[in-house]
């Protein structure tokens, strides 16, 4: 014994020798041992004390050579160790290296997770070696539970990765070792052994059994199949029933966001977590996507769908897959219109062309890809009846693109043009009186750019332009004079775009068409000359022109329009040209030309030149012409405006009041949805002009309604206004101001809150009327003009002077030409603050005098002032009054100003009823615009200048700007909007209300979105509307009434709806039935899926207020819907109803689609239309079922809808948790921040069983995903709400049947959503638990508990 110590190296030689040299000698001194023992096998024997002892032995000195190495060093030094381990052949000396290792663990002298981690990383593991493989695998099983969670997630991700090189085809041999990596990972997956989280075992099954790569031996996939299979409840719980079947409205406020994100390779959703999601969960999305793309105006959504950047260009085959297919439909489409004599498909192709061309442009869809594609679907399909329209596509990227590209890019098209056309019939001339002669020969147009791109890169096409094509090829070669009776015109710029020699001279007849040969002249309000044409370019002739003729077209206007702004000339702009050029800003193909260029070249180039008249027909376009612009470039435009407003020059009545009014328009028509975004990103830019004004305080009030109406709307005043506060604080800066109490009633809570916080001292108005007596009795005392002059304009005075000539006007019934004069000096901006003292003077006038004649005589001066005198437009007066801060009796006078002033005179009333009998707002179908609109300014002048300033000898001081479509009924448009909203805030003046629109209502006939503002009202003020059904009625009445004579009568209304419009409102007593609701839902579910014909007639979407036809059904449904004689709480119970109720007059099929449009609706609803939801969730969770314990059937089978909907087994709970996900989904994250809320108030309460709990997960579950990406506060809320009413639970029931699921649940949203966010709040509740929930939940709280008791 003393020769084996005297073996063993001392310490001091231990520090001078390498790690492993060190573990080499005492492996050798152990294993020498052992050959020697075995060498004398025969005379030896070892009682076990003795064999005992030589282990203990052994094992100290293994310990004390582990303690003399530097921590460091052990992992080097498990390696050594380990290689001697797989290199013994003899099983007792391994077996006896790994009894030691056994020890090394059990007296804590080496971590367990080093020796486990170095055995499965060795490279001599190696199955084949069986007795070896076991005992390694053995020996891992005994030491593992001293292994921490994290050290067991990895090891079992070593394991499979192992257990992978076991090839399936292995014979039964193998099943031993199989065997015993079965026991191990058995072991770590055992739910009641707890070792790590369940999630990180499917976590890391999931990444090392992934669908691509290869499974483990097939041994061991039951066990893995079956414990992943476990997570299946927790992945329905976070599963959006019939996800797939849920469709978006583009354009819509909640179209946007995360919710409806596709990955951009696969079209599949984003799913969270490594859960074992259904299998229509893992789909690609093609559907979703395709529906989207059919959509006009879509591709900002289908960007944000697919994650695509425009700076990136990254091509995107998924999307190109779509388009082609999106093609391929249109051809069966077009078979299908040339049998039924159907032209809707045209639309349809021009919608193609579009998407076709920004996609592509930006490089997401390769062109010949999508081609060649295109010509191996439509192999064999015999589908020739839309080729022409198709060729019209391709036509539409070749002839703008051709330049750029390589030819070899375009040749593809031959191929399709092989398969679509015959080699045999030679085809004719087509009539060319019709635009779809231009279709017709697109595909000799594509030859034709084909043959002159080959010239150019002097190569040699693979052959001629075919001879079928010889008739249109002579056609277009004709030498006959141009004419714009037909489209041959549009045929040889299609043709020769890319052809200078043939393609200048139409283009050039064309502009001459529009513009004019500065000999004939024209006159414009005002008595201003301007070019002669008149009749604009019609839309036919321009949809039958290329993009790349059409690019030429808008070039060439914008040119001309500089070069006029740069001479200054005093013949003004054609109106044809005008009007064309505003049709072309229509083309959102040619964005970059367009209105791009319109905002960030033309007008900047304008107001360089100090071109006034210019950027007043510039400013008028943008107001009564453009359709769908941006949201962006609506808000640079405001900021344009805003930093002008400063300039000196602007500073003059006409230029100054159409700024204004175009501010007014582009400030209300902000849609709700726009507006956060925008704002806040335009106001946090450092190098963007502000969009909040810097002098209007009627503008900025403008803007602060139209922040109350969007937040409202949008749900988002349910969370903080931080995204609008530094935008409020920046208007009151510039335009301090209080708000009158009715209408801080209306404003979202937080918007309140912080006017009363930044509330200013009550302005004392007691002075005012003896102020204006001191002065008038100076106006009229003071002799000298120059000094009246002086001291009436002179900076830093009281702004009384219009109050002054209103008097005078009481007093002498005329105004005396110093008066003029004074107002010549003030200017427009300065004459702003003395409107709204004269506001404030008339109130209190109005209000001191009850008789009749008196008032009747202030009111005529009062019209003098506006109609007479021209001292103050009406759209401006109105507007200061009706935004005036005035309490009860003085806003209820102001208001009655307004009535009088716009009904009891008749100078306005007489041009709102000729201007809306003798007009159309469809001025795209109109050639005779500039004929009725000078008509009308023929009859009712406009002086924008104050009558009487100027001797008819001077020199004409004041000249006026071109007006090409405004007038004082289109102006005061926006007016009226916000004259309605606030009358609407003070119930007494509801009848005065009703009168106006009876008499004025006519005038949006004329409003570019009324269907928005009927809904924007609607909304906004439904608590003040909710018992007035009558003037709800009036509204619709009014202003859908208005359009009568222009739209269908199916067009907005259901016809249910109409007959009650016809009924005297005292007469009366509809009330909705069920059948009401199902067809006035039909409607809507019927435009999604695309229902030909559809329910609402067709139209051309890019003048329509709407983006497309879904976007219309839903904003149609839901003002027929508020407007309902019936509280808003019935309203959306009976669409609850409709699939609760009415489920048998449902295609079951289609039940998800319907779902679908419940959910699109209440969410586009106020909140106590769709807040009825949470009272039929109370109701589920107090109803019977849940009262009993569900032994026979799980609550995950009843949970699960399309499972029971599929075999006709769907209870009232189920149908209620599809509907809930189907609302919810498409609610606004202000909507949602609610359900915290919800869950503390009305379901704590009540929730006391294990499947109540398990109910509201399946709730709330699936929108996780939304708060963790949205709203993180109600995220971290909603989880600690979750615990809580766990722990309810706990307490109130004696036995849990699914910990295990609650638990995954619990596990998901820590790992998936909050880490360690609520690790306090959540540890006190766990603390709280039963010791099986505490044990499995220990991970979370990193609480130590003792061994699990049984649930």
């Amino acid at each position: 014994m003393m020769a084996q110590m005297a073996m063993i190296p001392s310490v001091g030689d231990t520090m001078q020798q390498s790690t492993e040299d060190l573990v080499d000698a005492e492996v050798k001194n152990i294993l020498n041992q052992e050959a020697l023992e075995e060498g004398f096998w025969d005379i030896l024997a070892h009682s076990p004390e003795t064999k005992k002892w030589k282990k203990e032995y052994a094992l100290d000195s293994l310990k004390q050579l582990w303690s003399s190495l530097p921590a460091d060093n052990h992992e080097i030094a498990m390696k050594c160790y380990v290689s001697w381990v797989y290199r013994q052949r003899n099983s007792q000396r391994s077996q006896l290296l790994f009894d030691l290792l056994e020890g090394l663990v059990r007296d804590s002298t080496v971590s367990p997770k080093l020796i486990c981690e170095t055995l499965l990383n060795s490279e001599s593991l190696d199955y084949n070696r069986g007795s070896v493989w076991c005992e390694t695998f053995q020996l891992i099983k005994k030491v593992l539970g001293g292994v921490d969670y994290k050290g067991c997630r990895d090891l079992l991700r070593l394991i499979l990765e192992k257990c992978q090189m076991i090839p399936n085809s292995e014979n039964v041999a193998t099943l031993p070792q199989i065997d015993a990596v079965i026991s191990v990972v058995g072991y770590i997956l055992d739910r009641n052994a707890c070792l790590l989280p369940s999630y990180f075992a499917v976590n890391e099954i999931s990444k090392v059994c992934a669908d691509d790569k290869s499974w483990p031996h097939w041994k061991m996939g039951r066990l893995l199949s079956d414990f992943v299979q476990g997570f299946r409840p927790a992945a329905q719980m976070v599963s959006i029933i019939g996800r797939s079947h849920l469709m978006p409205i583009v354009g819509h406020s909640l179209s946007t966001g995360n919710v409806w994100r596709l990955n951009q390779n696969t079209l599949k959703f984003n799913l969270s977590g490594p859960l074992p999601y259904n299998k229509e969960y893992q789909e690609p999305q093609t559907a979703l996507l395709r529906y989207v793309l059919e959509q006009p105006y879509s591709r900002d959504m289908i960007c944000s769908m697919l994650g695509l950047n425009k700076q990136a260009k990254q091509r995107c085959p998924v999307l190109e897959d779509q388009l082609v297919d999106m093609v391929v439909l249109a051809m069966e489409r077009s078979e299908h219109d040339e049998i039924t004599g159907d032209d809707d498909s045209q639309l349809l192709w021009q919608h193609i062309s579009s998407q076709l061309i920004f996609f592509v442009l930006f490089q997401f869809a390769s062109f010949p890809h999508m081609v060649m594609s295109l010509n191996e679907k439509l192999k064999g399909r015999n589908l020739k009846k839309g080729r022409n329209h198709l060729m019209w596509v391709l036509l539409q990227f070749i002839s703008g693109s051709i330049q750029k590209n390589p030819l070899a890019d375009f040749l593809p098209v031959m191929k399709l043009y092989d398969l679509l056309y015959s080699d045999i019939e030679v085809l004719p001339v087509p009539d060319v009186n019709k635009s779809v002669s231009t279709h017709d020969m697109a595909i000799t147009c594509i030859w034709i750019h084909l043959n002159k791109k080959a010239q150019s890169d002097k190569v040699r096409l693979q052959r001629p332009i075919p001879t079928v094509l010889s008739e249109h090829i002579e056609f277009l070669n004709q030498n006959t004079a141009l004419t714009m009776n037909n489209y041959r015109i549009a045929l040889i710029c299609n043709a020769y775009s890319t052809n200078t020699e043939y393609f200048n001279l139409p283009m050039s007849i064309l502009v001459e068409s529009i513009n004019g040969n500065n000999k004939n002249k024209t006159l414009l309000p005002g008595g201003l000359e301007a070019s002669a044409p008149t009749q604009p370019l019609p839309m036919s002739l321009l949809d039958s022109l290329t993009v790349h003729a059409k690019m030429s077209l808008i070039h060439s206007i914008v040119t001309k329009v500089i070069r006029l702004a740069g001479n200054r000339g005093s013949v003004a702009l054609a109106p044809a040209l005008v009007e064309t050029y505003s049709r072309l800003l229509v083309y959102i193909e040619i964005e970059s030309l367009g209105i791009k260029g319109f905002i960030s070249q033309l007008l900047p180039n304008v107001f360089k030149s100090q071109a006034w008249g210019i950027l007043h027909t510039l400013l008028e376009m943008f107001s009564y012409r453009l359709h769908h612009i941006q949201p962006h470039y609506r808000v640079q435009l405001l900021s344009y405006l805003h930093s002008l407003a400063s300039v000196p020059h602007t500073n003059h009545n006409q230029l100054h009041l159409c700024m204004e009014s175009t501010a007014l328009r582009l400030i209300t028509g902000l849609g709700s949805s726009e507006v956060q975004p925008q704002l806040s990103r335009n106001f946090n830019e450092p190098k963007c002009p502000p969009f909040v004004s810097q002098e209007s305080e009627e503008l900025n009030r403008a803007l602060v309604l139209t922040l109350a109406q969007a937040m409202h709307v949008t749900g988002s005043e349910t969370f903080t206004s931080n995204w609008c506060k530094d935008i409020l604080v920046n208007i009151m800066h510039n335009t301090p101001h209080n708000w009158s109490s009715h209408t801080l009633e209306c404003f979202p809570p937080s918007l309140a809150e912080f006017f009363h916080k930044s509330s200013l001292p009550k302005e004392d108005k007691s002075h005012l009327k003896r102020n204006v007596d001191t002065e008038y009795k100076k106006w009229k005392t003071m002799a000298n003009e120059s000094d009246i002059i002086a001291h009436f304009s002179m900076q830093g005075t009281q702004p009384l002077f219009l109050c002054i000539l209103w008097k005078n006007l009481l007093d002498d019934n005329r105004i005396p030409p110093t008066a003029y004069k004074v107002l010549d000096r003030l200017g427009p901006r300065l004459l702003s603050l003395h409107l709204r003292t004269f506001a404030d003077y008339l109130v209190q006038e109005f209000s001191s005098s009850a008789a009749t004649q008196l008032v009747n005589r202030m009111v005529g001066a009062l019209n003098d002032l506006v109609w007479k005198c021209n001292v103050v437009t009406i759209e401006r007066l109105i507007l200061c009054l009706a935004l005036r801060n005035l309490e009860g009796n003085e806003a209820q006078v102001s208001f009655f100003i307004i009535q009088l002033l716009l009904m009891r005179p008749p100078d306005f009333k007489m041009r709102l009823t000729d201007f809306i009998r003798e007009n159309s707002p469809e001025h795209w179908l109109q050639n005779n615009w500039h004929e009725k609109h000078m008509a009308f300014h023929r009859k009712y002048s406009e002086n924008f200048y104050y009558e009487g300033s100027q001797d008819a000898n001077s020199p004409n001081q004041h000249p006026y700007l071109p007006v090409y479509f405004g007038n004082v009924c289109l102006r005061f448009l926006p007016v009226l909007d916000i004259v309605i909203h606030r009358f609407l805030e003070l119930p007494p003046v509801g009848k005065s209300l009703e009168k106006i629109l009876e008499h004025l209502g006519g005038l949006y006939k004329f409003h570019d979105r009324p269907i928005t503002y009927l809904y924007n009202t609607l909304h906004y003020y439904e608590r003040k509307l909710a018992s007035r059904p009558a003037l709800k009625r009036k509204l619709v009445h009014s202003i859908t009434g208005a359009l009568k004579d222009i739209r269908p009568a199916n067009w907005c209304l259901s016809e249910d709806y109409q007959k009650y419009l016809q009924e005297p409102i005292e007469e009366s007593k509809w009330l909705p039935t069920s059948e009401y609701y199902v067809k006035l839902l039909g409607r809507l579910v019927d435009t999604l899926s695309g229902k030909s014909p559809p329910p609402f007639p067709n139209c051309d979407w890019r003048f329509n207020e709407f983006p497309n036809p879904a976007a219309h059904a839903l904003h149609a449904t839901c003002v027929e819907l508020m407007a309902l004689p019936v509280p808003s709480q019935s309203v959306g119970g009976a669409l609850l109803d409709v699939i609760f109720k009415c489920g048998t007059q449902l295609p079951r099929d289609k039940i998800m689609s319907w779902m679908n449009a419940v959910g699109l609706v209440l969410t586009a609803l106020p909140d106590t239309y769709w807040q009825v939801l949470n009272e039929r969730i109370v109701e589920v969770m107090q109803c019977q079922i849940f009262s009993q314990s569900m032994t026979n059937i799980s609550p995950f089978q009843l949970f699960d809808f399309s499972v029971c909907h599929s075999v006709f087994a769907e209870m009232h709970l189920t149908y209620m948790l599809a509907l809930s996900h189907a609302v919810w989904h498409h609610a606004s994250i202000g909507q949602l921040t609610l359900i915290p809320q919800f869950m503390k108030e009305r379901l704590k309460p009540i929730i006391k069983t294990e499947e109540q709990f398990l109910y509201l997960c399946h709730l709330v579950g699936p929108f996780l995903q939304r708060f963790h990406a949205e709203r993180t506060r109600c995220l971290l809320e909603l989880t600690v709400e979750l615990y809580e009413i766990l722990e309810i639970i706990d307490r109130s029931c004696d036995h849990l049947r699914y910990i295990d699921p609650i638990t995954d649940f619990l596990y998901h949203i820590k790992y998936i959503f909050v880490g360690d966010g609520v690790k306090s709040e959540v540890g006190k509740v766990i603390m709280n638990l039963r010791p099986a929930l505490k044990y499995r939940l220990r991970f979370i709280s990193h609480i130590n508990v003792d061994e699990p008791l049984s649930a």
